[in-house]
């Protein structure tokens, strides 16, 4: 009976003093017997079925199959007698190797072995051996396998799942506590029902029950948390500061409370320029760098005058004249209402005048010239907005000596009247290198009424001596004074339209051109 199914194994053609040797001495010293080629046919002959008459006939074999049969049997003598088997003369039912990683990884390389396994074998067990190979796929080509186990190893890569549902005998499989990829999705196969999951217990190809509920932790309350806070943080940013979002997600004219208090350092007294009318003026720094001009209305207003303040914001954000200062934006928040202007370097006109750069008639008229030209352009695009027109408001570029108006007043109702009116006590300042005290209550009234003192007959007392006029300009000058003083007439049917105060302004500094 077992001739027939591996004939014993050649047990009986080889002495049992050449088994003390081990595996590879063997297999490096033994040669087929003389008769061996011939007991192979003639147990093909018996017997079909025995695995290497699939490889080999009496009528086909060559040299190198003879060989290779020949090892498989000297290996499978040693490994009947590794595995404990009782009677390895008489049968060879079980592959078993445990806690041994060299001796497995020795067999294991035996390929040729596995090509002939004997159909005997019906159990292989390689368990607690570290391998740390991909799955041994050359072990099943022992078809007729009932058990195969080769748990506490550290197999790695796929489980050969199409070659394993071809071996129709497998009842118990245990590939538990190795390396396997998770991509192998046993799971939703149907290999995976004919075993329970008992059989890839820490095996890689079935999820972690630990990392299972930590994922679920994660999905059902980290990750509502996380997106939570997302959207609060988005939710802040986009009310708060939208000045952290891309420049492509907001609306880079519209300053949020937030970001003003952050630019004026929360209003420091540090960021403060001035003070007075109704109107804070803070130095501050915008979150990409950019140096503010930033005008705090601190007058409260109704919702009513804060929609217009916001209308009106919205036409000067538009405005673009090279003689005045660019607007940035605005906030039009209920606590707080601010304009939002480029920070021009330059000094102020109040400086300038007394410096030796403003000496002259004509030089002073050039910087009245684009004052006019600023007022003139905005009144013909939103008269409405107030112009702060006075030497210490208007500055003088450093890049081109161009007169910049800095200073906006917005939502107070005002029309072009007061523009015209600010206008006159401008053109006086530039004449007299004077201007009214702030300190004072109703200094705009007084300053008009010492100008009126001194006009016309002693004018000499209120022109700038620095300019050194000569007689012939006196009476131009003169002109100017008066056309100050009926800007700053009231009632405001006795001011001059702005169309007349173009014209002569341009007559007056045409004029000084050719006494030049």
């Amino acid at each position: 009976m077992a001739s027939s199914l591996f004939i014993i194994f050649f047990l009986t053609i080889l002495p049992l003093s050449v088994l003390s040797a081990t595996v590879v001495e063997d297999l490096a010293n033994l040669t087929p017997p003389p008769d061996f080629t011939n007991t192979i046919t003639q147990n093909c002959i018996r017997n079909p079925l025995l695995r290497y008459c699939n490889n080999t006939s009496s009528s086909s074999s060559s040299p190198m199959d003879i060989v290779e049969i020949f090892r498989s049997t000297i290996v499978a003598s040693h490994l009947c007698n590794e595995s404990k088997n009782p009677n390895c003369v008489e049968s060879f039912p079980k592959i078993r190797i445990h806690s041994r990683p060299k001796t497995a990884a020795l067999y294991l390389s035996f390929d040729f072995f596995w090509k002939y396994c004997p159909l005997t074998v019906v159990e292989i067990d390689l368990v607690n051996n570290s391998l740390n190979s991909e799955f041994p796929t050359n072990v099943l080509s022992c078809a007729q396998i009932r058990t195969l186990d080769l748990s506490y190893n550290q197999l790695s890569g796929f489980v050969p799942v199409q070659n394993l549902s071809g071996l129709a005998n497998l009842t118990h499989l245990n590939l538990s506590y190795n390396r396997f990829s998770e991509d192998n999705k046993i799971s939703d196969s149907e290999f995976f029902k004919r075993f329970n999951a008992s059989s890839f217990v820490h095996s890689g190809v079935l999820p972690d029950a630990r990392r299972y509920k930590v994922k679920v932790l994660v999905l059902l309350i980290v990750f509502p948390i996380t997106v939570i806070l997302l959207c609060f943080c988005l939710g802040w940013m986009c009310l708060k500061r939208p000045d952290y979002l891309p420049r492509t997600c907001r609306r880079s004219h519209k300053f949020t409370s937030a970001m003003i208090d952050a630019a004026t350092d929360e209003f420091s007294d540090q960021k403060l320029v001035s003070k007075g009318g109704g109107v804070d003026i803070y130095r501050g720094a915008l979150r990409d760098g950019t140096e503010a001009k930033i005008e705090v209305y601190t007058e409260k207003v109704s919702k009513e005058k804060r929609r217009e303040f916001a209308e009106e914001c919205e036409a000067v954000f538009k405005l673009r004249h090279k003689n005045l200062v660019r607007v940035l934006g605005w906030c039009n928040g209920r606590s707080l209402r601010a304009l939002v202007t480029e920070w021009t370097y330059g000094e102020s006109l109040e400086t300038w005048l007394n410096s030796s750069l403003a000496c002259s008639w004509r030089r002073r008229l050039r910087v009245v010239m684009g004052v006019v030209d600023g007022l003139f352009y905005v009144s013909e695009h939103w008269p409405e907005v107030t112009l702060g027109l006075s030497t210490s408001s208007v500055l003088l570029s450093d890049k081109d000596q161009e007169p910049l108006i800095s200073q906006f007043k917005i939502g107070d109702g005002n029309n072009s009247s007061t523009n015209i009116f600010n206008f006159g006590l401008f053109l006086l300042e530039m004449i007299t290198n004077l201007r009214p005290d702030e300190a004072q209550e109703d200094s705009d009234r007084k300053y008009l009424e010492y100008i009126r003192v001194h006009y016309p007959d002693n004018l000499e007392r209120v022109i700038d001596e620095k300019m050194k006029i000569e007689e012939r300009t006196f009476e131009k000058v003169k002109q100017g004074i008066t056309l100050g003083l009926m800007c700053t007439d009231k009632p405001p049917l006795k001011q001059p339209s702005l169309t007349q105060i173009y014209d002569s302004v341009v007559s007056l500094y045409e004029s000084s051109s050719r006494h030049h």
